[in-house]
């Protein structure tokens, strides 16, 4: 249970009268405090829009809210306080909005420090298509099993789809909201935000009544990237939010990966330029995932060709041997020598061998034909 001291509630007001990502609050907050921030914007008479919600809100009626809402407020110091998200403290801005939180509003049982050390966010387009949809479930559930929270912004589309796959895969995942708590956003995915809310968790740094504004989906990316080790992109569209959130995980130095997609898919065109530009590694399958996010020296080592095949290791004068054989229909022993230019016993050799392999066999004629296992590649 949130315990309401004098800092507590400055910062709870100023999540309700301020702008999220907003830089001079960030600086105001740091070099003032919360208290003093708050005090001056009431005392100082101007008529900023800061001064005037300062001055309209009550302080009792917003914890109420929150206590209505189930909502709890968590503050630097906190021991639910994550640290990653002080990295935030230290980066530039990114169209025009950055700075540290002063608070996160959160709802659920998973506590937010716990999750942080070890989630990867999973974003991308509200018009996902079917493919970007298959293609999170596919990771997402890799993940899971991996031990990852998952974590999104709640959305439609790739951060819908990222959230139910983890649900059904009976992992982790964690809500980011641009609003605030006290109902879902967006609407359509009401279901959605209560079954995290009740069993997992949702967090803000905007507080209860609070509505949603543009700004405020990009200045909440910025938590997103910072409150994970990883962001993956599955699809983004040429101007998206996740590639926003792709730029914040890789100011923060976070591991950023991108899902290629079809050429001619415009959801997909975000993710081409990502990783066209360096900015983030292409990645097909989970595997490719837990090597971006393995300790330096310790991650798996991934193939570099496809799966093995039988004739991998088989010598190249039997290859040869085998490869002058007609693909339909038998051959005679001294024809093939005649083909490979060989005499008939090397000949003879060569196929006594391959048969030992199952690569080849002899018919009723005694004419020599390819035999192709069903149980190898070849």
């Amino acid at each position: 249970m949130t315990e309401w001291d004098q800092e507590r509630r400055a910062r709870a007001v100023l999540t309700c009268i301020c702008e999220p990502g907003h830089l001079k609050l960030a600086r105001l907050v740091a070099s003032h405090g919360a208290v003093a921030t708050v005090d001056a914007l009431r005392r100082n008479g101007d008529e900023s829009a800061w001064a005037r919600r300062a001055k309209m809100t009550d302080e009792d009626v917003l914890v109420q809210r929150a206590g209505q809402a189930q909502l709890r407020f968590v503050i630097p110091g906190d021991t639910e306080w994550p640290v990653q998200l002080d990295d935030l403290a230290h980066r530039a801005e990114i169209q025009g909005l950055g700075g540290l939180p002063v608070g996160l509003w959160a709802a659920g049982p998973l506590s937010v420090a716990e999750f942080a050390p070890r989630s990867v966010a999973v974003v991308g387009a509200r018009a996902a298509t079917r493919y970007g949809e298959a293609v999170t479930s596919d990771l997402v559930g890799g993940l899971i099993s991996d031990g990852y929270t998952v974590v999104s912004g709640g959305a439609y589309g790739i951060d819908a789809a990222a959230h139910r796959a983890a649900l059904a895969s009976g992992g982790r995942t964690v809500g980011v909201y641009a609003g605030g708590l006290d109902e879902a956003y967006p609407r359509g995915n009401l279901r959605l935000f209560e079954e995290l809310k009740a069993e997992h968790l949702v967090v803000s740094e905007v507080a209860p009544g609070v509505r949603v504004s543009r700004s405020a989906f990009l200045a909440r990316n910025r938590l997103i990237a910072a409150l994970t080790i990883g962001t993956v992109v599955v699809e983004a569209a040429a101007r998206s939010g996740a590639r926003n959130t792709a730029s914040w995980a890789n100011e923060l130095g976070r591991a950023v990966m991108a899902v290629p997609g079809p050429v001619f898919s415009g959801m997909s065109t975000g993710c081409h330029r990502l990783i066209r530009d360096g900015q983030a590694t292409l990645v097909a399958d989970v595997d490719d995932i837990r090597a971006q996010l393995a300790p330096l020296g310790v991650g798996p080592l991934l193939a570099e060709r496809g799966p093995d095949r039988l004739l991998d290791d088989v010598e190249p004068e039997l290859l040869a041997v085998r490869e002058a054989m007609p693909a339909r229909g038998g051959i005679s022993t001294s024809d093939l020598a005649v083909k490979c230019g060989h005499p008939v016993p090397r000949i003879l050799g060569a196929l006594a061998e391959l048969e030992v392999l199952g690569l080849v066999g002899q018919d009723q004629t005694g004419a020599w034909r390819l035999k192709r296992p069903t149980s190898a590649v070849v």
